[in-house]
């Protein structure tokens, strides 16, 4: 497949072919082609520049489909001893797990499924140091690094924003001495969310005089996450030649830990009309929700976009909304090309990474089953649904 093909477009050909009625409603369907499309460009990179490449397991952790990532990619980027225990017994490959606070018993056990354990500031580095040499002398080989804020800011929301004023996410740079770095083995920042290669470029610049000089006793510097790497008109060669450039130049590994990259235009979100009424304008009531199946849609805010959608103004507007008793349930208008009734299908885009991840079971609203695509063969598993079980034992 052209690595450089408009993948959105793409996306849309392949889900459009699909019956949506082969699976449960609502129903995330992740294409495996795609994720191991994005793959590949990922282990191109990584080929082509020398470095490393994680899946960032908070945007993406359907580890039914860790097979296929695991080909290509060297392993996972974890927030916690969940997810750092996720990326050892499903994915395997390489740990690094930072976490913006650890708590001693959690760190006890993240130190023995992490291969880097990144700190979020000076002060939690020398806290826990004792832990990590006792952990070393059993004979772990676990490293630690210390999350750097560069205070250089590319973000464009600021809830997003990593080095917003007043960050919690990083020791600002211009605060961190060479003294804290003692017992370290790497520096990580992660200040991209959603973007291309020029932002990651000018941080770097600004942050490139204050710590090269630390990166020449160093063994590794990780760059984060939030490259759109696997976009078509994403800049991977100006990439590949930065990764190249702080590799020989300060001899040390470098690792990027995309989430998005990995699950790009990967999946949808299949759900149902329920009702149809109107009030001032067409409303539609589905069992997909908002605030359960796709939170980002009031957290960010976006509009996610719709399968099968006319172009504004060419339909009028349908309103909607989920289940739920929120008064702010509500998805967004959209204009569908065939009018909807009651009991038909229709699909959310691009909904593989984040909303899997952020479902939740607010007012008893059901969790989307999940299903497994193939689209190069048209193999369709339902891998997982969930019933009043997974609600019951979620807070007794």
């Amino acid at each position: 497949m052209d690595q450089n093909l408009d993948i959105s477009a793409d996306s849309r050909e392949r889900f459009a072919r699909l019956d949506l009625s082969r699976v449960p409603s609502p129903c995330f369907v992740v294409d495996a082609a795609q994720i191991e499309r994005n793959c590949a460009i990922l282990a191109d990179v990584a080929a082509q520049s020398g470095g490393h490449v994680f899946l960032a397991l908070k945007a993406f952790s359907m580890h039914a489909l860790a097979p296929v990532i695991m080909r290509y990619l060297s392993g996972t980027a974890a927030s916690g001893i969940h997810e750092a225990r996720l990326g050892r017994e499903k994915f395997g490959g390489h740990v690094a797990t930072f976490n913006a606070g650890f708590k001693p018993d959690e760190l006890a056990q993240v130190l023995r499924v992490s291969d880097h354990v990144i700190f979020n500031s000076a002060s939690q580095a020398r806290r826990f140091r004792p832990q990590l040499l006792a952990a070393q002398a059993e004979g772990l080989t676990v490293e630690a690094g210390l999350r750097i804020n560069p205070e250089h800011s590319e973000g464009w929301n600021e809830k997003y924003d990593p080095a917003a004023a007043c960050s919690r996410l990083g020791a600002p740079v211009s605060r961190v001495t060479e003294a804290d770095l003692d017992g370290l083995s790497g520096l990580h920042m992660h200040t991209l969310c959603e973007q291309g290669f020029a932002p990651l470029a000018r941080t770097w610049a600004a942050v490139e005089p204050t710590i090269g000089p630390w990166l020449h006793k160093l063994k590794w510097l990780n760059l984060g996450g939030g490259h759109h790497i696997t976009k078509g008109d994403y800049d991977r060669d100006g990439l590949i030649g930065l990764i190249r450039h702080i590799r020989t130049t300060y001899d040390v590994e470098v690792y990027l830990e995309p989430g998005e990259a990995v699950a790009l235009q990967a999946g949808i979100l299949v759900g149902e009309i329920l009702d149809l009424t109107e009030n001032s304008m067409p409303l539609a009531i589905t069992d997909i929700s908002a605030t359960c199946h796709m939170p980002d849609v009031i957290e960010a805010p976006y509009r996610p976009d719709l399968l099968g959608e006319l172009p504004e103004g060419d339909a009028p507007a349908i309103r909607l909304g989920g289940p739920s008793c929120l008064a702010g349930d509500v998805i967004g208008d959209f204009r569908p090309a065939v009018p909807w009734a009651v009991g038909d299908r229709f699909a959310f885009l691009d909904q593989a990474h984040y909303s899997m991840v952020k479902t939740n079971t607010f007012n008893g609203v059901p969790l989307p089953a999940l299903a497994i695509l193939d689209s190069r063969t048209d193999d369709l598993r339902v891998i997982r649904e969930f019933g009043y079980d997974d609600f019951l034992n979620r807070l007794s």
